[in-house]
């Protein structure tokens, strides 16, 4: 594997670095206009939707420029390129590869000018991360289709303004990935009732949506009736190198590194006990191991080599890792990482303690460890399903 850039890609590098000493201040001298001004400016430099074609409005970018993009932008901790996180990972390119053109026309300006938000109404409540068994059904009449059904654990849906819905057309088919249709429905349509879920932390980024006699004009169909499934896996495989993700864990090691740095353990500094040292370093080990599976699958998609399961080993390895991360950081401090923001103790405002609680945030979405295991077992390792030889 050739780990060099080419001075082209080593300048686009400079290039993102010079934008975000100019036009990213430090975190105390943000004002109230800076989200505005930063996302106008990213968005003239088209590195939102960066990767996407530019006669739909994205940049045309490359898959190495796409990943030095995120990775500057992490080390940073720069504000997110565009606010609709789900329709820039997942509903842009479904759109792009699989809709109509005025479909392009009306909502790909929408995401990439930060207009909107679109959740994603997928996991329902008897079904979890067995996609493909949905119940939410839809019937087609006349010019629309009525739904009825529940979706949950939808991710911003209190705050989403449109969704991105997959339903079951067809009950009587051979294979349960048939006989599913992809809609995108207004989150304002009647008969959409959105009922957040509140976590052990005290946050709502979740919400269980129920569907009655909701109509869906059939021009808001998202491909073909039933062939609604390869819409999803297609938005789903977008961008599955991970490497911004990576990014993102050195950087909370990083912090974490900073949280020892000002505790003390025994009545010494905590870096100088030997087991502190030992877990940052394990850590750190992990996070590594990630990165070059990431690269690893970055190789296959610019060798134009479909991403499968593989992707897998980093959703269960970040999984885990998080959840260590942050129960090292409440051990480490004591009674006080017990404590949530206005704790009279509470450290850093209670921001370790509150990833801990947040942790379904990340191990459940995307899909549980244990299905993430199934799929290693059985796709990359070749293991049979019932245990047998």
């Amino acid at each position: 594997m050739d780990f060099e850039y080419t001075p082209e890609e080593q300048s686009f590098r400079e290039e993102v670095r010079t934008f975000l000493k100019d036009n990213l201040p430090a975190p105390k001298e943000r004002g109230p206009q800076f989200l505005k001004d930063w996302l106008t400016k990213v968005r003239e430099k088209r590195w939102v939707g960066f990767s996407w074609p530019v006669e739909v409005g994205g940049g045309g970018g490359g898959l190495i420029e796409q990943s030095i993009l995120k990775e500057e932008m992490a080390l940073a901790k720069a504000p997110p390129l565009g606010t609709d996180m789900m329709g820039l990972a997942w509903v842009g390119p479904g759109i792009i590869q699989y809709g109509t053109e005025e479909q392009k026309q009306r909502f790909i300006p929408y995401i990439l000018d930060s207009e909107g938000t679109f959740c994603t109404g997928y996991s329902e409540p008897n079904y979890g991360s067995d996609l493909a068994s949905i119940q939410t059904k839809a019937v087609l009449t006349g010019d629309h289709y009525v739904v009825n059904g529940q979706k949950t654990w939808t991710t911003l849906a209190p705050w989403a303004d449109w969704i991105i819905l997959l339903t079951r057309t067809d009950f009587d088919v051979a294979v349960k990935h048939e006989g599913i249709t992809c809609l995108l429905v207004d989150m304002k349509s009647d008969g959409v009732d959105v009922r957040p879920i509140e976590n052990m932390a005290g946050d709502k980024h979740f919400a269980e949506i129920f569907f009655t006699d909701v109509k869906v004009p059939v021009n808001q169909r998202l491909g073909e009736e039933g062939k609604g499934w390869a819409v999803t896996v297609s938005a789903l495989a977008n961008e599955r190198s991970s490497i911004g993700e990576v990014t993102q864990m050195f950087g909370k090691l990083d912090t974490l590194k900073e949280l020892v740095k000002h505790t003390r353990k025994a009545g010494k500094p905590a870096r100088e006990d030997p087991l502190v040292r030992r877990k940052l370093a394990r850590f750190e080990a992990q996070i590594a191991a990630m990165k070059y599976n990431g690269l690893r699958y970055l190789t296959k998609q610019l060798n134009d080599e479909p991403l499968s399961s593989e992707t897998s080993v980093n959703k269960l390895h970040r999984a885990s890792l998080e959840i260590e991360m942050d129960d090292f950081a409440m051990e480490l401090n004591g009674q006080a990482g017990l404590e949530l923001n206005g704790g009279a103790h509470a450290i850093e405002g209670g921001k370790w303690t509150k990833a801990a609680l947040n942790w379904p945030n990340v191990v459940i979405g995307g899909g549980t460890p244990n299905i993430q295991r199934n799929i290693i077992a059985e796709r990359i390792l070749g293991l049979p399903k019932d245990g047998s030889d």
